[in-house]
C-alpha cells in the first residue's frame, strides 16, 4: 500500500493507494481525519467502516463485495465521502437494516456520488445525519427477491438538509423512503420499477422537482407535509397514481405532468395548497378529490383526454380555475368573444358519474339510451343535479403547448 503527502485545505492530508490484493479496511485504519483512501480497479470482498472523517475514492470504477452478509460500508463519523465505487451484495436483514452504504446517527455532511450501488438489501440508510449530499448514483435492489421482501433505494430518516440529486433509482421497494425529517432537496432523480417511487412522510420545508418517477405501482406519494414544493415533476405510466398530496397542508404544486396513470393526482386531505400551471393527460382518473380536500387553489391546469377527468365525492360543489380557469379537454362550452375562455361554466361530474363511481357495472351499460336519458335528465333539473367541480370561465384552449409529446404513455402491463 502506497502512501502519499499532500497539502489539502491548509493542512497535510495523505493519499493512501489500496491496489487489487490489499485491504481497504487496513489503509482506513491507518488512514488520519482528513486523508483520502484511493482504491485501484479491482475487486474486493470486505466490510468496511469507517470511524473517521476521511474520503474514499475509487480510480476506475472498482468493486467491493458483501459476500451477502451485513452491511458493504458502514459509516460512523462526520465528514465521510464516498465517490466512484461499485458497492453490492450486503446481507439480507431486514432487522438489521443491511444496505450497501449505512450512515450511523451523527454522520453529518457525507457524501455518496457517482457510485453503483447494486443487488443489496437497502442501497443507502441514512439516519439521523443532517446535511447529507447523496447525488449521480445507480441503485437497484434485488430483482431476484419479491417486492415486499426488497429494502428501499435511499432510506433517509430523521435528518435535515439532505440533498438528493441526479440518481437513478429502480428494482427496490420503495425508490426514496423519507420520514421525520425536513429542510431537504430531491432533485433530477430517475426513479422506476417499484412498489412507489417515493414514500415521503413528515418532511416539511422541503423540494421535489424535476424528477422522472415511471412505471411504478405508484408514483410520488407524499404525505402528512407542510410547505412542500413540487414542482417540474414527470410521472408517467404508473399503476395507481401519478402524484399522491395526502395530507398536506401550505404546499405549491406547479407545472408537473402526470401521464398515462391510473389517477393522475390523487388528492386526499389536502388544504390550503396551489395546484397551478399542471398537466394531467390520459389518466383513467385526471384527478381524485376525497376527504374534504376543497380549499385549495387549482388554476392553470391542462385536463386532457383523461378517462374521467374529475373524480369527486362531496356534499358541496367547489369551485376551481377563479383565476385564469383551467382547460377541460371534453368541454362541451363556446367563447363567443373569442377571449379564451368559455362563456357557460364547466362542470365535471354528473349524477350518472357518481352513480358510476358507486355501481362500477354502470360501465356496461353507459352508453344506452336510458343513461344518456338519465344524463340528459339531470342537467336540466338541478335537483338531480351531483355536487361537482365548478369552473365558471374555464379556458379553451391548454396552456402546456407540449401536449401532445405526452400521449402515448402508459403503465408496463407486465408489472
Amino acid at each position: 500500500m502506497a502512501t502519499h503527502v499532500f497539502l489539502y485545505a491548509g493542512a497535510h492530508a495523505a493519499v493512501h493507494t489500496v491496489t487489487p490484493g490489499e485491504s481497504i479496511a487496513s489503509a482506513i485504519r491507518a488512514a488520519m481525519p482528513g486523508d483520502t483512501v484511493r482504491i485501484e480497479r479491482g475487486d474486493y470482498i470486505e466490510h468496511l467502516k469507517i470511524d473517521k472523517p476521511l474520503t474514499l475514492e475509487g480510480v476506475g470504477r472498482p468493486t467491493i463485495r458483501g459476500r451477502f452478509s451485513g452491511d458493504v460500508i458502514r459509516i460512523k463519523a462526520t465528514d465521510v465521502s464516498v465517490k466512484g465505487l461499485i458497492v453490492r451484495d450486503s446481507g439480507t436483514d431486514q432487522t438489521a437494516q443491511n444496505s450497501g452504504i449505512y450512515f450511523e446517527p451523527g454522520s453529518h455532511r457525507g457524501a455518496v456520488q457517482d457510485c453503483e450501488v447494486v443487488f443489496n438489501l437497502f442501497g443507502i440508510w441514512i439516519e439521523k445525519s443532517n446535511d447529507v449530499h447523496i447525488a449521480g448514483n445507480t441503485i437497484t435492489g434485488r430483482r431476484d427477491l419479491q417486492s415486499a421482501l426488497r429494502g428501499n433505494g435511499i432510506q433517509l430518516y430523521n435528518s435535515s438538509g439532505a440533498q438528493v440529486v441526479g440518481n437513478h433509482i429502480s428494482y427496490a421497494r420503495d425508490g426514496i423512503y423519507v420520514d421525520l425529517s425536513s429542510k431537504s432537496v430531491f432533485r433530477g432523480n430517475r426513479i422506476h420499477h417499484l412498489r412507489y417511487g417515493t414514500h415521503y412522510m413528515n418532511t416539511h420545508d422541503s423540494t421535489w422537482e424535476n424528477n422522472e418517477v415511471y412505471l411504478n405501482r405508484g408514483g410520488l406519494a407524499l404525505m402528512e407535509v407542510r410547505r412542500l414544493t413540487v414542482r417540474n415533476n414527470i410521472a408517467w405510466g404508473n399503476a395507481d397514481h401519478g402524484i399522491m398530496l395526502r395530507t398536506i397542508q401550505d404546499s405549491t404544486v406547479e407545472n408537473n405532468v402526470v401521464a398515462g396513470n391510473g389517477r393522475g393526482f390523487f388528492v386526499y386531505d389536502a388544504e390550503y395548497n396551489s395546484l397551478r400551471g399542471n398537466l394531467a393527460i390520459n389518466n383513467e382518473v385526471g384527478i381524485h378529490l376525497s376527504a374534504g380536500s376543497s380549499n385549495n387553489q387549482v388554476d392553470g391546469n391542462d385536463f386532457i383526454g383523461n378517462q374521467s377527468q374529475v373524480k369527486f365525492v362531496a356534499s358541496r360543489d367547489v369551485e376551481w380555475g377563479k383565476a385564469q380557469g383551467n382547460y377541460w379537454s371534453n368541454y362541451s362550452g363556446w367563447d363567443q368573444n373569442g377571449d379564451g375562455q368559455g362563456d357557460v361554466p364547466y362542470e365535471a361530474n354528473d349524477v350518472v358519474d357518481r352513480l358510476n363511481w358507486q355501481y362500477p357495472l354502470l360501465k356496461l351499460v353507459l352508453s344506452s339510451p336510458s343513461i344518456q336519458v338519465l344524463r340528459f335528465v339531470a342537467r336540466q333539473f338541478p335537483v338531480l343535479r351531483a355536487p361537482s367541480v365548478v369552473d365558471k370561465h374555464p379556458r379553451t384552449r391548454p396552456l402546456n403547448l407540449d401536449w401532445r409529446k405526452w400521449s402515448d404513455k402508459r403503465p408496463d402491463p407486465d408489472k
